[in-house]
């Protein structure tokens, strides 16, 4: 490619590099695909883009599979040094100031608010003791929307169900999740008081989540007669409720309607799953001060739970 000179560094630029940063991390252009949720091809073009910004060949691509040029692998080492830079500048502006202050970017699955061990609620709490000029930002995300926010740098952390590790990404676990099986009080199986048989089971509706799923809870999920999805545990539950679908739903945010005697639980003896609700960050992570007192105020709960037991 011809020789160019970049002027200036826009946020525009910032974005192609990490767009870049997750290929490389990814593999290939298709591992990368629904980590950033594009397209091949959109990647390609957005490759392109910026090979083209700064007038060199970044990468080798086609039938002999991805792989970094030496300038690929320098502009990487680069523009790794330069957003630690940036992130480095805040952290000092934010250490100028007796109070934390500065934007923290939470990524959160829907319906975690009714779970009792409010792990989150109470670190923000403190966070918010320490730091009320601390800008919380919460978004209500599916579980790969908010890993694809935390590897491009868009969230600090995110909470999440554990199924499919990333390996960009660090893990730690919250809790266990409960999931049973429930009907609505309009639904056949809400006045019968003995289990229904496997076979008895596929005689009626149920919802299969269109998110990702541990290993048990497809297991669960393949002993019924799924024609009816839903992207998430609410739309689950407007299903249930119609007296129509069998459904899956954690316990803590089913209980509103168990307690209204309008839902109940079928087998849940044998008809459940656990799942883990997990704590996520970026491995490399720059260092943010607000991030740590969070993870902090999160792993103080966990030892009080620990010293609670004993």
């Amino acid at each position: 490619m011809k020789s160019k000179s970049l002027a200036q560094i826009t946020d525009f630029d910032l974005k192609l590099l990490r767009l870049f940063k997750t290929v490389n991390e990814c593999g290939s252009f298709s591992a990368a695909e629904s980590l950033l949720g594009m397209t091949r091809s959109a990647i390609s073009l957005h490759m392109g883009d910026l090979e083209k910004r700064l007038g060199m060949r970044l990468c080798q691509r086609g039938r002999a599979g991805f792989a970094l040029t030496d300038e690929g692998r320098e502009i990487l080492r680069h523009s790794d040094s330069m957003m630690a830079a940036v992130e480095h500048f805040r952290l000092q502006v934010n250490q100028m100031h007796q109070q934390l202050r500065g934007d923290f970017n939470i990524g959160i699955i829907n319906n975690l608010v009714t779970q009792p061990r409010m792990k989150i609620t109470h670190a923000l709490e403190a966070l918010r003791d320490i730091g009320p000029d601390i800008r919380l930002n919460i978004s209500m995300m599916t579980a790969a929307d908010i890993e694809r926010g935390l590897m491009d740098g868009r969230l600090h952390v995110g909470a999440l169900p554990l199924t499919s590790p990333i390996s960009g990404l660090d893990y730690m676990q919250l809790y266990d999740e409960r999931s049973e099986l429930y009907c609505s009080d309009t639904h056949p199986l809400f006045v019968q008081r003995q289990p229904p048989s496997d076979e008895e089971l596929l005689r009626y509706d149920a919802i299969a989540p269109a998110f990702r799923m541990t290993t048990e809870a497809i297991a669960m999920h393949q002993m019924l007669n799924c024609n009816a999805t839903a992207t998430d545990r609410e739309g689950i539950a407007f299903l249930i409720l119609s007296g129509r679908f069998l459904g899956f739903l954690p316990d803590h945010y089913a209980a509103q309607w168990v307690e209204k005697k309008v839902m109940r639980a079928i087998a849940p003896q044998r008809l459940h799953y656990t799942s883990q609700i997990a704590l996520v960050t970026r491995k490399t992570r720059s260092q943010n001060v607000i991030l740590e007192r969070f993870m902090q105020a999160i792993a103080r709960q966990s030892e009080g739970e620990v010293n609670a037991n004993w």
